[in-house]
């Protein structure tokens, strides 16, 4: 089993409102770390909406060395068929969760990956979708 981090997560260390090393430190009992290539996407969107000047030089910075640090995986079939059953069977519940979020949770059941994020909340909704509990890791800003 892996560990799939939420840009949830890989925001609040850049801001410094999370311990990402401790994090990583207990709850990765070894196995892979990674990031769904959605997470990539929303990490290189805030990048892009980031306003010039030195907050943008330093989340990119920060962006980049995250990027070339942590395996990306990709939404391919196997993620697809993951993401149909699950986006079906919550439309049967009548519930929902955020497009962005659905493509993660797919990618981390596809793979077998526990999920490390800070929006339990959305995430909890989907049926087998292992969470890390990540509060225990935030710090004060």
């Amino acid at each position: 089993m892996g560990l799939i981090l939420d840009s949830s997560v890989l925001i609040a260390a850049e801001k410094k409102t999370l311990n990402i090393v401790q994090l990583l430190q207990e709850e990765s009992g070894g196995d892979l770390i990674a990031i769904a290539a959605m997470t990539a996407s929303e990490l290189l969107h805030g990048y892009e909406r980031a306003p010039a000047g030195k907050r943008r030089i330093n989340r990119g910075n920060f962006v980049e060395e995250m990027l070339r640090r942590i395996p990306c995986i990709s939404f391919d079939l196997d993620e697809a068929r993951e993401h149909a059953r699950i986006w079906a069977g919550l439309e049967a519940q009548g519930s929902r969760i955020g497009a962005h979020d659905l493509v993660i949770a797919a990618v981390c059941l596809a793979h077998n990956y526990r999920l490390a994020t800070l929006n339990e909340d959305e995430f909890r909704r989907v049926p087998g979708l292992q969470l890390v509990d990540c509060k225990p890791y935030t710090v004060s800003g």
